[in-house]
């Protein structure tokens, strides 16, 4: 396996090595020998002079959180009149607002987005604004005989015609030659 290192300047500006023993700001790139049959690679791209995050997700801090980001959802929500929660257009805003939110106070709390515990709380927030949202399911019917009639002959005839149109030009091939 090949391994291209390209440094930044300020790579010297980290504080803790964490990633293969050094600061890897820049770029990495992981190829595999040529021959083999994989073509895949990994390339990593980092900043300079950032730190690389090995924190364990704090789920007790992102717990305490997250329930800003729902009272701020529901403050948002008392905009819009109840009868139109079920409309997204609404309150599209509102909604990518307390996505935002949960997602920022994961990661404030070196947690991924989205993980059990936050679509958990999502998913609490949806039963509160969004339980009469249900769809109803369409019940189709049959269009009136007149048109279905119509509908169903005019490919029947049509495929009945071209028969006809290859099998006479087809007993008429002296003509056509």
């Amino acid at each position: 396996m090949g391994t291209l290192m390209v440094s930044h300047p300020r790579a010297q500006e980290c504080v803790e090595p964490k990633i293969f023993g050094v600061c890897s700001l820049g770029l990495i790139v992981f190829m595999f020998q040529p021959g083999g049959t994989n073509v895949n690679g990994l390339m990593t791209l980092g900043f300079a002079g950032a730190r690389q995050r090995t924190d364990l997700c704090n789920e007790s801090l992102m717990l305490e959180k997250l329930p800003a980001c729902g009272k701020s959802f529901e403050e948002m929500m008392k905009k819009v009149d109840s009868k139109k929660w079920c409309n997204l257009t609404e309150f599209i805003m509102y909604y990518d607002n307390f996505t935002q939110c949960t997602e920022r106070e994961a990661n404030n709390a070196s947690c991924f987005w989205p993980n059990p515990l936050a679509e958990g709380f999502i998913t609490g927030i949806h039963k509160q604004f969004f339980s009469n949202c249900t769809s109803e399911k369409v019940h189709w019917e049959d269009p009136p005989d007149e048109i279905l009639i119509t509908l169903i002959l005019i490919p029947v005839m049509l495929t009945c015609a071209m028969i006809t149109l290859v099998v006479w030009c087809s007993k008429r091939s002296d003509i056509l030659v």
